[in-house]
This record gives C-alpha cells, structure tokens and sequence, in this order.
C-alpha cells in the first residue's frame, strides 16, 4: 500500500472515530481531542477541513456536515489555536451505533467462522470474542430485524444454514439431515458428524461423517432441505473438515482411482458423489472416475446400483465386486 493510501484510510479512521466523540461530549478543545487520537492539532485540523465537505448524498448545504473552523484559527491566520473548540453539527447519522441488516450481521458471521478454522490461537481468540458480540447482538434483534425476502433471500438463508451447520461442528454435536438428490428427484434422511462448512466452485457444502454411508460425505447446502441440531454428540474422532483448493480429494498413497460406468439409470451418482471426471459413453450411459479410499465402500455402492453400474478399472475392484456379488448369491442357494 502506498504511503498516501495508508494516510488516507488512517484519515478516514480517525473522522469516524472523532465524530461520535465530538458528539458525546457536545464541545472539546482542540488539543484535547488531538491528544486522545494520537495526532498532531495540526492533522487534527486538517481532517477536519476535509469533514468538513462530508455529508450525505446531495451535497446541499443541509446534507453536509458542519464544522466551525473559524473557531480554531486565530483572526490574523497564522498558525492555530490549540486552544480552540470544536463544534461539529448536522452529523447525529455518524454519532450512532452501527447497527447492520440480518443478510449484512449472517455475512459477517459466516465470515469470522472461516476465518477462525484457519486462524492461530491469538487470532482465534479475537475472533471468538466478535462472534459472541454480533451473534448475541443478531439473537437479541431477530425479531425487530424482520425484512421482506428479496433478491437476496436465499443467500440469507444459505448463510444461516452455513452459521448453524459450522456452530454444530464447532461443538461437535450431530445434524439429522434432509437431503435431495436432483437427479433422483427423492429426498434421504441421515444423521451426520459434522467437520465444518467448506466452499468449492461456487457451492458451499458441509463436509460430515455419514452414519447411512458409514464414510466421509460433501453435502451441497443448496441441496439441504432441512438440518436439524440434535443433542447428540459425534460418534466419531472430531476432524477438521477438508480444504477443496486442490479439489475434492487428495491423492496420495492410501487413494485409488477408480472408474464405473453407469447406466442412465444411475447418473444420479455425479450430484450425489464427488467425482474427479465424467466422460459421455454413449446410450445415455457415463464413465466416472472416482477417488476411492476405502475399497468396501465402492464395492456397497455398485451393488447398491446392480445392473446399472459396473467398475471398469482397476481390475483389482471390479474383481471385488464380482466376488462380493457371488457370495451375495451363494446365501440364496
């Protein structure tokens, strides 16, 4: 940043911290005020020569905020009077409290809850203390706060489902979930160990332990139709949720690719599951490439799609499968 860019944001800085000041205490010396902000009377005063042509939009005399400047020079104009008093009028929209809409107050949460899982002990612990001030502040003006939906609704909605879902893995405390699947047109019910709320392309999705799938899901939050937090808490190890720069997995030693082609009856799979690539196959059909961590998952979810799916590589799997199924077999015979 350069050095007139930093002076001018610690300019802007200090009005907004001097008009309320100003307004609390009626009038005050000017090197009174000086002394509490840090600066010289001289850059006192020139800030205020520039708050001087401040105001509201309009830019009317009536919209601008009043200063009494003469009040601080002496009558021959050399130098100034340390010794004067500043008064500042028309400014009673600076001198109150910041008060934010419940989209602005949910925006800043989610915010600080981002920042915070990636934040070190010092940090963690500023930011603890503003999310109890504005999450106290949201609660206590749910009600007064109401406004009409708009353009901007379903953001706020997403933004309070993201606040709730990261607060339950933040105390470690299940979620029922209810969740629809696009291409399926149907809606599964699951209990989750929530890890947090992690973005990606766009989406936002809950990274959680599922007990229906008994491993690891992303759960788009534009695809939650309700979560409920439950006082249960995690059955499984707390684990902080997965960082989606690289994409949804990370290969390493204990992944395996996988590849499954699919009938169309089981495309559902790519909205369902996170897949590295999809590939037309003709006849409706896909080929997808999976990331595959535990082998007794693939194998559960291409029985669980037996005749529309079956694994293409590595021969190692589809060899599971096919035993997997034969055994399955061999209990009815």
């Amino acid at each position: 940043m350069s050095a007139g860019a930093a002076g001018a944001k610690d300019q802007v800085a200090r009005l907004l911290t001097l008009v309320p000041y100003l307004k609390a205490r009626g009038e005050v010396r000017l090197d009174e005020a000086a002394s509490a902000l840090g600066v010289s009377a001289e850059q006192l005063l020139k800030d205020l020569k520039v708050l001087w042509m401040c105001g509201t939009p309009g830019g009317m005399p009536d919209d601008l905020i009043d200063v009494d400047v003469a009040a601080l020079e002496p009558e021959d104009g050399d130098g100034i009077r340390t010794d004067g008093i500043i008064r500042v009028s028309n400014a009673d929209y600076l001198a109150k409290p910041l008060r934010l809409t419940p989209t602005e107050a949910t925006a800043l949460i989610v915010a600080l809850r981002a920042l915070r899982s990636g934040a070190g002990d010092e940090t963690r612990e500023v930011v603890d203390r503003a999310l109890a001030k504005l999450e106290a502040a949201a609660a206590e003006g749910a009600e007064a706060a109401r406004v009409e939906p708009g353009s901007d609704a379903a953001d706020t909605d997403g933004a309070l489902l993201a606040t709730r879902l990261q607060g339950a893995a933040d105390q470690h405390r299940q979620v029922r979930l209810s969740y629809y699947v696009p291409s399926r047109d149907e809606q599964s019910e699951r209990v989750v160990d929530p890890r947090g709320v992690v973005n990606r392309d766009g989406h936002a999705y809950l990274d959680a332990w599922c007990h229906l799938a008994e491993a690891p899901r992303l759960f788009r939050l534009d695809r939650i139709v309700a979560a409920d937090v439950l006082p249960d808490p995690i059955a499984t190890e707390p684990a902080a949720p997965r960082d989606l720069a690289d994409g949804f997995f990370t290969r390493d030693t204990e992944v395996t690719l996988a590849t499954v082609l699919l009938d169309p009856a089981a495309r559902w799979v790519t909205d369902y599951y996170p897949v590295e690539a999809v590939r037309e196959a003709g006849d409706g059909r896909l080929e997808v490439d999976l990331l595959v961590a535990d082998q007794r998952w693939l194998t559960r979810l291409v029985l669980g799609l037996v005749p529309h799916a079956r694994v293409l590589a590595p021969l190692t799997a589809a060899n599971a499968v096919i035993a997997a199924a034969q055994e399955t077999l061999d209990l009815y015979t």
